[in-house]
């Protein structure tokens, strides 16, 4: 059965002690193989410009050849996925550890097929949320068993209360990471991984011969306003989808 009861006090302590909380079985099976089902279902969809975002990556086991690596803002043209986002137990999670209501800021699926890369160290803060609102709240749903060979994610706890240890577009290292120590989050399909834009993280790349895909859900609280579109229209003018670039002119994604 899914969770569906609220978090309990020693979760939420949890989630402001460490910057991260686990939620194992947030999602049924019944749920995962439709969610499963929607994401094969939006990777193979044609793409049409100003609405859902895919970009590639270079395939590391195969130069030359180019793999899906992430889908963006895919909320707005697919019901299960926005019945998902904005009504049930991860918006109330969300509501929760804010104190107070929350709103959907961005969403993503990170695909990461066999060959592709991880994730340099970062916060996701240094991305330039700030622009938008001053707290956020991501979620990570496991679509398929996250695993260290596969390239799961690492979280840093107890890191977020300091504040931004990173430079702004710039992955973290050298002196930042000083005393910062990543544990892998291994999660089974449907598990859940709430944590904080200021907690650092990281993940390695995909060794295996299976996808390690994950549904990534951010949120901002309601009271800073729905800055939703403003954060797409922004990311498409710096970062566009691959399919919607310019010739000859290179794009950078830096954290």
């Amino acid at each position: 059965m899914p969770r569906t009861d609220p978090l309990s006090d020693e979760e939420t302590s949890r989630y402001r002690r460490d910057g991260y909380l686990i939620v194992r079985g947030a999602f049924s099976a019944q749920e995962m193989d439709a969610i499963t089902q929607w994401v094969r279902s939006l990777a193979d969809a044609p793409e049409k410009a100003g609405t859902i975002m895919k970009y590639l990556e270079d395939d590391a086991a195969n130069p030359g050849r180019r793999i899906l690596n992430r889908i963006e803002n895919f909320v707005p043209y697919h019901d299960g996925f926005r019945g998902i986002a904005t009504d049930g137990a991860i918006i109330d999670f969300v509501s929760q550890l804010m104190g107070e209501p929350a709103c959907l800021f961005k969403d993503k699926i990170n695909f990461k097929l066999p060959g592709g890369s991880g994730f340099e160290p970062h916060q996701d803060i240094q991305a330039g949320w700030g622009d938008y609102a001053d707290r956020f709240v991501s979620v990570s749903v496991a679509i398929d068993e996250t695993t260290i060979e596969n390239g799961c994610l690492e979280l840093a706890a107890g890191h977020h209360t300091r504040g931004l240890i990173g430079r702004l577009l710039e992955p973290m290292n050298g002196e930042e990471l000083q005393g910062i120590t990543f544990e892998p989050i291994l999660q089974a399909p449907g598990d859940v991984v709430l944590f904080d834009a200021y907690t650092p993280h990281r993940s390695a790349s995909n060794r295996t011969a299976r996808p390690r895909r994950n549904l990534y859900l951010t949120y901002a609280k309601a009271s800073a306003g729905d800055q939703r579109q403003r954060y797409f229209a922004d990311k498409r003018r710096s970062f566009p989808p691959d399919s919607e670039r310019e010739p000859g002119k290179t794009y950078s994604y830096r954290v």
